[in-house]
């Protein structure tokens, strides 16, 4: 057993390619319904997989969409992002770019604030 573990102690089955599964620490919320919207990470391997993406948004959802498998290739990126912007205006959506390879991507009646929000001493 290496320092880190003593220290951290042993990594569980929920820790998975460094992110922790929250699901345990979510307190179940019976009698109160369905969420009106969700929101969902996706991450498109090819242009094929928009059509899933954007039917998930044609839905009322959010979704954050990962774009790392792509990112080098120009023409496919370009038509995605395209696409995306004809559907969101389709909708009267909104699109923002996140960092270098993430978009997030909102359906009718949800804008994106660009400004970041910064805490009181930054």
């Amino acid at each position: 057993m290496g320092i880190v573990n003593k220290i951290w102690g042993e990594k569980s089955g929920s820790d998975v390619g460094g992110y922790v599964d929250l699901e345990k620490y979510v307190e179940t919320t019976k009698g109160q319904g369905a969420a009106k919207m969700n929101v969902r990470v996706g991450e498109i391997q090819r242009y094929d997989d928009l059509k899933e993406f954007a039917d998930y948004v044609y839905g009322g959802n959010v979704l954050i969409l990962d774009f790392t498998p792509i990112a080098d290739e120009e023409v496919i990126l370009k038509r995605i992002t395209n696409d995306l912007k004809k559907m969101i205006g389709e909708i009267n959506g909104d699109i923002a770019g996140i960092g270098n390879n993430l978009m997030i991507v909102t359906p009718s009646d949800v804008k994106i604030d660009r400004r970041k929000l910064r805490g009181k001493y930054a």
